[in-house]
């Protein structure tokens, strides 16, 4: 596991052009694995080399959602000028729904893997299983654990943004 993820992350690395960014996106990993493994700790399952590839597969799954979400959002920085958190809060609302249906996708295409008998189904029901839980959950934390680290960790807003917030992402306060 621990070269898929090195692997992915120098791929991001040279996408990027930055350590920064591949490293926010990376930070849904661990969250979505530890999705994956609970239902092998509870007895669902067992870890076996079909456990193993689902797990890789989890690993590109997973960063894909980050990668929709930090690019683009250095893309609203680059052509708008924005603040680093209101780049962010854009490239959540508007990734929300590819994001979402990326992950029931991903997770519908699995179910049969799930559900399946006949020769080899123990086999496709633990690779199943370990993709099913951990797109759920490792969806559910992109969504609010890669905007976190990257309104603290992406590269600094230039002091001209910083002083004045957009009105237009701002909430509206009651009078």
């Amino acid at each position: 596991f621990a070269a898929a993820v090195v692997v992915i992350y120098l791929v991001l690395a040279a996408q990027f052009e930055s350590f920064r960014d591949p490293l926010i996106i990376m930070m849904a990993v661990p969250l979505s694995i530890f999705g994956a493994i609970v239902p092998l700790n509870l007895g669902l399952g067992t870890l076996n080399i079909y456990t193993q590839v689902g797990l890789i597969t989890l690993i590109g799954l997973i960063t894909k959602h980050g990668i929709l979400l930090v690019e683009f959002a250095n893309q609203q920085r680059e052509k708008h000028g924005m603040r680093r958190r209101d780049a962010i809060i854009a490239s959540a609302k508007v990734r929300l729904r590819p994001i979402l249906m990326t992950t029931a996708a991903m997770a519908l295409g699995v179910v049969p893997l799930i559900t399946s008998s006949g020769a080899g189904a123990a086999a496709r029901y633990s690779m199943g299983l370990v993709i099913f839980t951990g797109i759920l959950v490792g969806t559910l934390f992109t969504l609010f654990v890669v905007p976190m680290f990257y309104t603290f960790i992406a590269s600094k807003d230039l002091p001209h943004l910083a002083e004045k917030p957009d009105p237009k992402l701002m909430p509206a306060l009651p009078s």
